[in-house]
């Protein structure tokens, strides 16, 4: 199992109660996957660097992770296919 740190932003017209079921939902990828998410750091609502999809704003959110290579691309197959998420990183953790 590998370290990964990821980082998702979700639109900001998605309702509280939805926002949070999508990150329970992405979270639990990886539970269900023999895999753990060690930490959850949500952001909160912040100012994009520049306009996505005619968005100004986005809800922040970051995980760190243990998982599996399997885990790992199951939950980036799944975030692609989230219209709420406009964008995600996943970066391995070296140490």
């Amino acid at each position: 199992m590998r370290k990964y740190e990821i980082m998702y932003i979700i639109r900001p017209t998605v309702l509280e109660d939805d926002r949070k079921a999508l990150v329970e939902e992405l979270n639990a990828i990886f539970e269900s996957n023999e895999s753990a998410v060690t930490n959850v750091d949500e952001w909160g609502m912040r100012e994009l660097a520049y306009e996505i999809e005619d968005h100004k704003k986005g809800y922040y959110v970051v995980l760190e992770v243990q998982s599996t290579d399997e885990a790992r691309r199951e939950f980036e197959r799944v975030i692609r296919l989230k219209e709420d998420v406009i964008r995600h990183i996943i970066i391995k953790d070296e140490l």
